[in-house]
């Protein structure tokens, strides 16, 4: 564990959060006046879980996505043909 001053951890911010993510220091304390007021630590990556497929089944892909235009464009223009 380091423990760096306000001034260095505003000097090398960049530099101390390479070393936190890269797993080289495992924890950074921020001190102010010699007393530890913040810790840097990495954040453990959150679980995505399954993405693809979320919706299966749910929607109707039409044959061609184009084939509303006209209608979609009067819904907006208020053409009401």
């Amino acid at each position: 564990m380091t423990t760096v001053n306000m001034f260095e951890a505003k000097s090398n911010l960049s530099r101390l959060v390479a070393a936190v993510e890269s797993g080289s220091e495992t924890e950074i304390i921020i001190a102010r006046n010699g007393r530890p007021v913040a810790r840097l630590v990495p954040i453990s990556p959150l679980p995505t879980g399954q993405r693809i497929g979320i919706a299966k089944g749910m929607f109707v892909m039409p044959e061609s996505i184009d084939a509303a235009d006209k209608e979609i464009e009067d819904l907006f223009l208020g053409s009401g043909s």
